[in-house]
Parts: structure tokens; sequence; C-alpha cells
């Protein structure tokens, strides 16, 4: 499960780069009732998202040289140094070197063996969002990849995180938790490319999963407000009832009403 008592390799933090953030802010308020507020002048636009007074997530204008619009998922590290040399040993690569963010923590921006892009959060004063598995916040993510071993191998080596395998309807679900951690600290999963046809299209990516308690109505006002139901919300037996979305500027997410444990 998906906490903020954050250990080493779990995600600790989440931001989406878009061309228009005034735009993002108004779509996401609407949609998922988070308000955004600036970092501060020296923070170069950057800033926060919040429900009921949590950070949930962060948010930036990008231009097309900085990709597509698209969320990116950060894992915690002791070392963002020695992680970002980890992930080129591993046949990686650093898309942003780590940097200090105003005493705040170290960042930077890695890819992976297949070139799939995510973020490595160590912490300072901040340790990471404030919220996670409930209403409007980070619940789960997955790793769409055309190599499931080779990926395994790859966030292995550099964040030391484990993976497993759990039936699943029609096969099994490969999870992921941070080293030693358990099955019980599992927050998120890794899906063949080839089972799943419309996210081969553009290619391997994270996609960040936030709960809601209506996927459908979500589903709904995402439309409404200018964005895409990538999938129609559907349930999955043990799991919960899902819809992947993309907002308007075309950055991937899905929302989850998860399962309740005793199911």
């Amino acid at each position: 499960m998906l906490t903020t008592r954050f250990v080493t390799g779990a995600p600790n933090w989440i931001d989406v780069g878009t061309p228009d953030i005034e735009g993002a802010t108004s779509f996401y308020g609407a949609l998922l009732g988070w308000r955004f507020r600036s970092a501060g002048p020296e923070a170069g636009g950057y800033g926060f998202f919040q429900r009921d007074g949590k950070t949930v997530a962060g948010g930036m204008r990008t231009g097309p040289e900085q990709g597509p619009p698209a969320w990116t998922v950060y894992f915690r590290s002791e070392d963002a140094q020695a992680t970002a040399d980890a992930a080129v040993r591993a046949h990686g690569g650093v898309l942003f070197p780590p940097t200090d963010v105003m005493g705040q923590g170290h960042m930077a921006v890695l890819a992976d063996q297949a070139g799939v892009p995510f973020g490595i959060w160590q912490p300072g004063r901040t340790v990471g969002v404030d919220a996670a598995n409930e209403p409007g916040a980070l619940c789960w993510v997955e790793l769409y990849t055309r190599d499931i071993a080779a990926a395994a191998a790859f966030y292995h080596q550099v964040l030391g995180l484990e993976t497993y395998a759990v039936p699943f309807p029609g096969g099994t679900y490969t999870c992921v938790n941070p080293a030693g951690a358990g099955e019980d600290a599992m927050f998120g999963g890794v899906v063949p490319l080839a089972d799943a046809p419309a996210e081969a299209e553009d290619g391997p990516y994270w996609l960040p999963y936030f709960e809601v308690e209506d996927p459908d109505a979500v589903a709904g006002r995402a439309e409404r407000l200018g964005g895409k139901v990538r999938m129609p919300p559907t349930t999955v037996d043990g799991v919960g009832r899902m819809t992947k979305l993309a907002d308007p500027y075309g950055a991937r997410f899905a929302v989850i009403r998860s399962a309740s444990p005793e199911s």
C-alpha cells in the first residue's frame, strides 16, 4: 500500500508538465478538487496542487523542448547522484541531472532502459507529498513496458525494487514493492504493452492513479472539461473500479475507487 511513510524506492512525489498551467489548474480543480499554490517567484512558475490543505502533486509550465505534456512519478532516493549513476550503469540515462531545489531536497529526472522518464527525490526539508491513498491523492503507479524482465532488473538495480506475480483475471499481474518491505508495501505494477494495445500506440510510460469516490462521475466530468476518456470505467474484481483519462493537453493518468481490503 502506498503511504506517506516513504521508504527508499517508494513513490514520494508526482508532478505534471503542461503548456498551460492555468488551464491545468482549472481542469484538475474541477475534476479532483485541487487548488494550485505557487512555490514563489524563485521557483520558475512551479507550484503545488493541494486538496484540503494537503499537497498532493506539483505542476509547472513546460515547453515543447521538454517533451510532451506528461505526469512524472518520483521515487525516494537517499542519494540522488548515486541513483543517477546507477541508472547509467543499468543502461538508462539522465534527462535532468541531480539538482538542489532551494534546500527542499535534490531531484533528478532519469530514463530507464527503455527510455521511460521517471524522477527521483532525495528529501531535504520536503519529504514528499502530504497525502496518499485518500480521495484526490496518488494511490498506485503502473509501468507499461515491452519487456517486464528487463524493467524489473533495471529498477531493482537502480532503486532496489522487488517484483512478484499475483493471480489476476486472465493471467498474472506483476506487483512492485520497495526492497525488503514485503508484499504489504506494494505500490504499483508492471504491465506488458503487448497486453495493452491502447497503450502500445504511444509507447512505454509510468501511469499514476488517483483515488476517487466515483470514477464514472469523474470520467464524465473529464470529457465535459475537455479531457479524454482513454478507457471507460471498468470494474476489476478485488482491485476496484477504474478509468484511464488524459487531460486537455494530453497528460495521461487514471482514477480508481479501490476495492476494500476485505474484497
